[in-house]
């Protein structure tokens, strides 16, 4: 016998485990988007604090959204670690918002985590900040210009629109 599919009450919501870093991870990423806020914190108290070790008071979750699509952050403590397997894309439409995300979102980051547009967060989360035209860049039907296009966003940590352009055309070098 088959499941029948089920029909979620609301969004499927990432969940975010930090350690203690949930309520300012989610002030940071809120000042980036428009639209973006943080909706509700629980805080702990004294109840089960024998199990999670917190001050009362402190953000237990923080319940904040990007746009349209709502998170929720846990300060459930080291227990895990963020991985670059899950990430967040971020479509750009120009050079002047890639920078700007590439340049807040890295501070503080692993500079040893970029190329290709990723890059990990001074919280561990990883991002693929990447031009809404990407796709289009990379999938041009003539596969001469796919595969320059393809080369130069290899060697590149934060995405170039105009040096993909270019290295489609045929024309220049690329700068990491």
């Amino acid at each position: 016998m088959t499941a029948s599919p089920v029909r979620p009450v609301g969004p499927i919501t990432p969940f975010l485990w930090f350690d203690s870093q949930a309520e300012e991870a989610a002030e940071l990423y809120a000042s980036l988007f428009a639209d973006s806020g943080i909706d509700h914190v629980s805080r702990y108290t004294d109840a089960g604090r024998e199990v999670h070790g917190r001050e009362p008071g402190t953000a237990m979750t923080v319940n904040f959204h990007l746009g349209d699509q709502p998170f929720i952050g846990l300060n459930g403590g080291p227990v895990y670690q963020f991985s670059p397997a899950v990430s967040f894309v971020i479509s750009c439409e120009t050079q002047e918002e890639i920078d700007g995300l590439w340049d807040r979102l890295g501070e503080g980051g692993d500079p040893t985590a970029q190329q290709c547009g990723w890059l990990k967060d001074r919280f561990g989360v990883s991002w693929q900040v990447v031009p809404a035209a990407l796709g289009r860049i990379l999938g041009d039907p003539d596969p001469d210009r796919a595969r320059r296009a393809t080369e130069a966003m290899m060697a590149m940590k934060k995405l170039d629109i105009a040096q993909l352009e270019r290295a489609a055309d045929g024309v220049g070098a690329v700068a990491g």
